[in-house]
């Protein structure tokens, strides 16, 4: 199973960060190591997916807080694991707690502040990127946590990247020019990474605090792809956690 790390998360040994690929799993096809019950899967390998994924992490699914995402803006603070409905970021500040990001093409980012004890994890796909998700996650840990944006230690995880994500005018224009650029065919290919991390320096999140993970999902085959494969397309997890 390859599980995707992070570098600026090893500097805190309280940190727990793991985001799963497609590798080492059960499902058929295409869904490999698919984590979701909402494609078309079979149940029980999901089950088995998740089993062996939580146990190469070490925790227990019994203390992931998941999301029922809706490409919103919708922020929750949580205190306990279970299903959080129509939210696309999750904050806590509880020990043991591991907040879990659901993506296929999609982008997670995953916040921690080691001066506050505060965690978050974004689902950022276009939409809630265009909505500023990002920014709007790092307000509510300044404004309900006190926490100084400086000190937030960020990491943007494997996504759909420039080189392969194309869209139509209507979704580029509402990006910063730097953003995207035009194809011959008058569609633009957007870095929805580089937005998200435009967001968090605007905040004031050091550049030297952001990790942006430089693989792209579509063009990857170790990832899930929507774009690329479909409904023949798993879901991954990005998790995050404080550990005891």
């Amino acid at each position: 199973m390859t599980i995707v790390r992070s570098e600026i998360f090893k500097r805190f040994p309280e940190i727990l960060f793991g985001m799963s690929t497609n590798s080492g799993g059960v499902s058929s096809g295409t869904l490999g190591l698919n984590l979701s019950f909402h494609v078309n899967d079979n149940p029980d390998d999901v089950k088995e997916n998740r089993k062996r994924f939580f146990a190469q992490l070490g925790i227990s699914e019994d203390h992931v807080a998941f999301t029922r995402q809706q490409h919103t803006v919708n922020i929750v603070t949580v205190n306990q694991s279970g299903i959080n409905e129509n939210c696309d970021a999750l904050i806590t500040g509880k020990r043991n707690i591991f907040l879990s990001i659901s993506v296929a093409d999609c982008t997670p980012v995953m916040l921690y502040d080691p001066r506050e004890n505060i965690i978050a994890g974004i689902h950022a796909g276009w939409r809630g990127t265009a909505g500023r998700i990002t920014e709007k996650t790092v307000l509510q840990l300044k404004n309900d946590y006190n926490c100084d944006p400086a000190e937030i230690v960020a990491f943007i995880g494997p996504s759909a990247g420039k080189c392969c994500y194309e869209v139509g005018e209507e979704v580029a224009s509402q990006f910063p020019e730097r953003c995207s650029s035009v194809l011959p065919n008058g569609k633009y290919l957007l870095d929805v990474k580089l937005a998200n991390a435009i967001q968090l320096l605007e905040c004031g999140v050091r550049n030297s605090n952001i990790e942006v993970h430089k693989e792209c999902t579509i063009e990857n085959g170790l990832y899930h792809s929507h774009r690329r494969d479909g409904k023949g397309s798993g879901r991954m997890l990005a998790i995050i956690g404080m550990t005891k």
